[in-house]
């Protein structure tokens, strides 16, 4: 008979005891610590294929590569925030929250790889094969070569792939994903992260490449154990309400491309549909001369994009003032703010400070730092900023304006869209060669820069 091997797995971390314990260790979350059972035959790593495939070192002049390196979705923000395409035998995984529009991005991209005549394979662990064709059916999902099957087995789904052999596979989702060489359930560090491991292998030898989908967390990270996300090639993340229309997919993690590439996507009853320009549909609802609302060009991967920020100061009744802000990091703001009173002179101590970026973007880069400075300073003295000026800039501690990357590229979309004013550090002034319909005012300090937007 086989031995089943007893231990505790912490469901947050993955931590391992051999008994019980009410507090994790590791990540010191209080009863995550969940029962599991492996058999001593399942340490074994077997190939999941069947096969046996020894391979020899070989020198890396020898080793050829195809001249079709990636595969198009036509789907052009897909594309994008890939690199280009998908690699043959990668593997790449999709977080989100539910209902955000993981699946449906993902089967409109296998249909238009099917149509292109690759053949493509859905797995749904979550649905019936009807509830998928259904889906499908609002999407406009018509190829030939779109396999569907509803399987939770490892070992069924290998048997399909061995017989299919498809060239791209999506596993929606991992969560629900299990193998009967462990004896926990499904969702459960273990079984996350042995049928990834298979399924990854699996990428490898034979070059199919694979999308898992991947459930979040109240956090907004994957669930399962960290290791997922470093073992896979590309993470990719759904951000956006649901009670809003767009959606922004982010790659965090791309060893085929840039990081932190996005691209943006509307919900509509079709699908998702691709914005080709964003910069217009977060500026298209901006309201015109409201004090605390101002432009600022932010650079995500390659593509610049104008987002509108928003500040609202007023005064708190509480003995310590809120400091709420929505998609730029709270402890920059609080920073920004201590800048004001400090080298400003402005009384904010006595102040609830709220900003919000438009649009439900969030930026996290320093450039934005003199928008911020200047929405709150806005708000505060209850003057409207110019609305066809646009502000980008890093503030330090000193108050001063340092310079930031690709300066350039964010002058040029912003006299695209019809700015005449560009107030930006004065470094990046001087190194600017281009010749942009766009008056370019350098500021060195925050004094400097209020002055000249209100003045």
């Amino acid at each position: 008979m086989t031995k089943l091997k007893t231990y505790y797995s912490c469901q947050t971390c993955g931590y391992q005891a051999p008994k019980w314990l009410g507090k994790c260790p590791d990540c010191n979350e209080w009863n995550t610590l969940v029962e599991e059972k492996i058999s001593e035959e399942s340490n074994s790593r077997m190939d999941p294929l069947g096969l046996e495939i020894n391979e020899t070192p070989k020198p890396i002049t020898d080793i050829s590569i195809d001249e079709e390196d990636r595969l198009t979705t036509n789907i052009g923000e897909f594309d994008r925030v890939l690199g280009g395409g998908v690699i043959w035998g990668s593997v790449v995984l999709v977080g989100g929250d539910p209902g955000i529009g993981k699946s449906t991005l993902l089967l409109q991209a296998l249909n238009n790889l099917g149509l292109s005549e690759k053949k493509v394979l859905y797995v749904s662990g979550e649905e019936s094969a009807k509830q998928t064709k259904m889906r499908g059916n609002r999407l406009g999902v018509s190829s030939k070569n779109l396999y569907i099957v509803s399987e939770t087995s490892l070992e069924k789904i290998i048997e399909v792939i061995k017989e299919l052999k498809p060239h791209v596979l999506v596993i929606d989702s991992i969560q629900t994903i299990y193998t009967s060489l462990l004896q926990s359930a499904p969702g459960s560090i273990s079984q996350v992260r042995e049928t990834a491991a298979r399924l990854m292998y699996m990428a490898k030898k034979t070059g199919v490449s694979t999308f898992l989908i991947g459930h979040v967390t109240k956090e907004g990270a994957i669930a399962g154990p960290r290791v997922l996300e470093h073992m896979v090639d590309t993470v990719l993340y759904f951000e956006g309400d649901r009670g809003h229309p767009y959606r922004i997919l982010r790659a965090v993690k791309n060893r085929y491309g840039s990081t932190n590439e996005i691209g943006v996507f509307e919900m509509k009853d079709s699908g998702l549909e691709e914005v080709l320009n964003p910069s217009e549909l977060f500026l298209s609802e901006r309201p015109i001369n409201v004090s605390g609302s101002v432009v600022v060009s932010s650079v995500e991967g390659s593509r610049p994009i104008l987002v509108e920020l928003q500040a609202l100061v007023s005064p708190t009744g509480f003995a310590v003032p809120r400091r709420t802000t929505i998609g730029v990091d709270h402890n920059r703001v609080s920073l920004l703010v201590a800048v004001l009173e400090k080298k400003v002179g402005m009384s904010l101590v006595n102040q609830d400070v709220f900003l919000n970026v438009a649009g439900g973007v969030r930026i996290d880069e320093p450039a934005v730092d003199l928008g911020i400075v200047v929405a709150v300073a806005s708000s505060y003295m209850d003057r409207p900023v110019d609305p066809k000026t646009v502000v980008f800039g890093e503030v330090g501690l000193g108050g001063e304006v340092r310079g930031i990357s690709q300066g350039g590229v964010r002058i040029k979309e912003s006299a695209k869209l019809g700015f005449n004013r560009c107030i930006l550090p004065h470094s990046n002034k001087k190194t600017f060669q281009g010749k942009e319909d766009i008056k370019l005012v350098g500021v060195r300090s925050v004094e400097e820069t209020l002055e000249v937007v209100f003045s």
